[in-house]
């Protein structure tokens, strides 16, 4: 089995006083092998954060409902749900199997102690070191990540360290434990081109050496290019498309994935050719009940767009899944039928 299996994924946000409910994650479905690195794709707002948050099992306790599953392998091969996993083994799981990068440093880091004390806890934690050993062993978690100086650095707060470095802090912190489910929620951003290289690197080393498992969350196509192996492009809290790396890049067949690819600058693009963003904003949208929530933003609209979500279906090559009844063309001059090739659950 996969190390993490997420199947029907739900985040269910209750509003309170009679107020509406809003769904932000809706039956989002993927899985990460051993040694694999997983890219959840998408605008602000369609879910990427949240899902991870579910995983994390870090949602308030009130006002959220979760539905679907979330299987991490356990021990002899045994999955274990996350989702309804008590608190108390959850604590047990993050930082020793699962652990999280979050997407503002400054923001995540406590403010007011030390970088050393916050990365040595989580070794006091699930390693049992203390002290002196712990102390060593954070400074060689530094050193790890490219911090210099770092007896100097342990004594420091957050306030004092570059973006970058409390980036690379943060990225001790979660590999200290050498977790097997790594996820990453959007770690380069803020971070100019030079710290955003290096910290794309020293994941993929993570990743590579110790054959940990990584989700990574962005809106970056270029980050999506560089280091997933396989990609999940969500829309309005499902996933309308699922490809490896190359296959996405070379045939995007959801308009979405299509117009986001087509809003970067190309080097090898004739001087003068525009862009092709995606029109609209994320807030045009219909319910996935009423037909494609994509529907009033797309140029490939068509009436049988409406009367219910589209399922994901194959419209080219396996494994290639597109949630979509009319797929963008790729040169074969003839729209995809996507009605009669159904992927099975």
């Amino acid at each position: 089995m996969p190390l993490l299996s997420v199947d029907e994924l739900t985040v269910t946000f209750t509003g309170a006083h009679g107020r509406r409910t809003n769904r932000a994650v809706d039956g989002v479905s993927f899985q990460v092998d051993q040694g694999q690195v997983v890219g959840l794709v998408g605008e602000s707002g369609c879910g990427k954060s949240v899902t991870s948050l579910a995983l994390m099992g870090l949602l308030p306790s009130k006002g959220v409902e979760l539905g679907g599953r979330a299987d991490l392998e356990g021990e002899a091969g045994k999955p274990q749900n996350l989702l309804t996993m008590s608190r108390s083994k959850l604590r047990d799981l993050r930082g020793r199997k699962m652990a999280m990068i979050f997407q503002d440093p400054l923001s995540s880091l406590n403010p007011v102690i030390p970088i050393g004390v916050q990365v040595t806890e989580i070794l006091e934690r699930h390693r049992g070191l203390k002290g002196e050993a712990a102390r060593k062993r954070a400074a060689e978690l530094l050193d790890r990540v490219g911090i210099p100086d770092p007896r100097r650095r342990l004594k420091e707060f957050p306030h004092q360290l570059s973006g970058g470095m409390r980036q690379r802090a943060m990225i001790a912190m979660a590999v200290a434990c050498a977790p097997e489910l790594l996820i990453a929620d959007e770690p380069t951003t803020a971070l100019d081109v030079t710290i955003q290289a290096q910290i794309l690197e020293l994941l993929k080393e993570l990743v590579d050496q110790e054959g940990t498992a990584l989700l990574m969350i962005t809106h970056d196509l270029g980050v999506v290019a560089g280091l997933c192996d396989q990609v999940n492009v969500l829309y309005a809290g499902r996933v309308v498309e699922s490809a490896a790396r190359r296959e996405l890049f070379a045939h995007p067949s959801h308009p979405y994935a299509n117009g986001l690819l087509g809003s970067i600058p190309r080097l090898d693009a004739p001087r003068g050719e525009p862009l092709t963003p995606v029109r609209g904003s994320i807030n045009d949208r219909i319910a996935w009940a009423d037909g494609c929530a994509f529907a009033p933003r797309c140029d490939r609209y068509e009436l049988d767009c409406l009367g219910g979500a589209p399922g994901l279906r194959e419209p080219r090559a396996a494994g290639h899944q597109v949630r979509c009844v009319h797929p963008v063309l790729h040169g074969n001059g003839e729209t995809d039928d996507l009605r009669t090739e159904e992927v099975p659950a």
